[in-house]
């Protein structure tokens, strides 16, 4: 099994706590992304990455200094994001850290797909950026099939706590022997499942927690799953999208 989740905007560097274990597999196409950042104006940057002029300023320093193989920080330590604050991997005991090294890889429009022990440096690219490089006009495009023929190397089960922003760059181009099953988190209202952006942030990262916790390595196992009250729903849920429900009564 691997599980794929996004990466989060905003970036740490912490190069103590962890060693980085290895480079990000796709480095190549990364440095040829850095080249097509480094080669617009300032002004064609922040209309890219769509922020702040301070975010902007920031994020032009950084990528004028930019190291891609110096003063690292392991990807699962390098995003600040909700997810990650759940997953909270800097607390984890060494079991669990070994069950991330073996199961989890990040997506990101960047860096393409990290291990949690990669090493990384900060960092704006989002996936769905309309970046064009090498003759395509996204990222996707750019990716292509890439991200899912080398999950496909490694596993016949993808876990997908990915937002649809980012797990879309994998499920499209996977071979139909590999199995993408989907976690949804949400409530229910007037018969549907309302999905709340924060929540399901945190929730993902929750779970990852608890996988990593207890060693799940059977998709079946997931359905146990309970904490920040939600409860696995038979009813809402199929084959490949197991639908969490906040509040939902525990199954008899």
């Amino acid at each position: 099994m691997r599980i794929i989740i996004s990466p989060a905007k905003k970036m740490n560097v912490d190069t103590d706590s962890f060693a980085v274990e290895a480079l990000p597999r796709f480095l190549g196409e990364t440095e040829k992304l850095m080249a097509a950042l480094k080669g617009m104006t300032g002004e064609a940057l922040q209309k890219l990455w769509k922020c702040s002029d301070a975010i902007t300023a920031l994020n032009v320093e950084r990528l004028r200094d930019m190291d891609l193989r110096h003063g690292l920080t392991p990807a699962v330590l390098a995003y600040e994001g909700i997810q990650y604050q759940y997953m909270a991997p800097g607390v984890l005991e060494t079991e669990g850290l070994d069950y991330l090294r073996q199961h989890l890889r990040i997506l990101s429009g960047f860096y393409g797909l990290l291990r949690p022990f990669d090493g990384v440096t900060p960092y704006r690219l989002e996936m769905q950026a309309k970046l064009g490089v090498e003759g395509n006009k996204d990222l996707y495009g750019f990716w292509g099939g890439r991200l899912a023929e080398q999950l496909a190397t490694e596993t016949e089960l993808i876990l997908n706590l990915a937002s649809k922003e980012y797990s879309k760059a994998v499920e499209p181009w996977l071979p139909r022997t590999v199995r993408f099953l989907t976690c949804t988190f949400g409530e229910e209202n007037a018969g549907k499942i309302m999905e709340k952006g924060t929540m399901c942030k945190m929730a993902r990262g929750q779970m990852l927690r608890w996988m990593a916790e207890n060693q799940i390595t059977d998709p079946e196992d997931l359905r146990e799953f309970h904490d920040l009250e939600y409860r696995f729903s038979a009813e809402h849920s199929s084959e490949n999208n197991y639908v969490f429900v906040k509040g939902e009564k525990k199954n008899a």
